[in-house]
């Protein structure tokens, strides 16, 4: 079982292209979702493989995260207009081009940082930059508010990878909070997108710019 971390971690990676090549917002959902899924069993499969054991606070936390990423996000998206294809202000090509160079950077990077202690896989550095980097890729590249939302849980996605580092030393309550604080931002985004979509009849931010006065 030692390479199922790996396993997970590069699958992820093969997700963030999913979502960053996609051209329906209904798809970039559902990828971000199955993502959800793979990072849920993250800790307890890193703890498993390095100690036999995966501790009870672990699992709580992969249970609340599944819920939290694959069910309950999704579900507070999927109410706007998501019928609409991603117009994005790069094109598709360009994007994937960039999105390669960002993870071929990533892994690159992941050579020659120096880290603080032995990471618990080898893919924790490279598919956290990856992640990150990517997201924030989709966060300033795209027009639906949707989308940018999704390249926002990319970028925490990344986050979640990089705090592996230290899955051991992290108390259950800080994780929670940490997620807590995600469900809460984007359900403020959602609502927002609501809002948008119901007042305008579209959530393309570029179309935002109008109201300046």
């Amino acid at each position: 079982m030692s390479g199922i971390s790996e396993l997970l971690l590069l699958l992820v990676v093969v997700l963030d292209l999913a979502i960053l090549t996609s051209t329906r917002l209904t798809t970039c959902i559902r990828t971000s979702a199955l993502q959800g899924v793979l990072l849920a069993s993250l800790p307890a499969t890193l703890l498993f493989e390095a100690a036999g054991r995966a501790p009870l606070h672990v699992v709580a936390l992969g249970v609340f995260l599944l819920l939290l990423k694959a069910f309950a996000i999704p579900t507070l998206l999927f109410p706007a207009d998501v019928q609409h294809e991603v117009e994005p202000f790069v094109s598709l090509h360009v994007s994937v081009l960039i999105g390669t160079g960002l993870i071929a950077i990533s892994f690159w990077l992941a050579t020659v940082l120096v880290l603080p202690r032995l990471a618990p896989s080898a893919m924790v550095v490279p598919a956290g930059l990856s992640t990150l980097l990517l997201g924030f890729l989709i966060l300033v590249s795209r027009r639906q508010a949707v989308t940018q939302v999704i390249g926002y849980l990319m970028l925490e996605n990344g986050v979640f990878i990089f705090g592996q580092l230290l899955v051991r030393e992290i108390p259950l309550a800080a994780e929670l909070a940490i997620l807590l604080d995600l469900l809460v931002g984007v359900f403020v985004m959602g609502i927002a997108i609501y809002h948008i979509s119901r007042e305008f009849d579209h959530i393309d931010t570029e179309r935002l710019t109008t109201l300046r006065g």
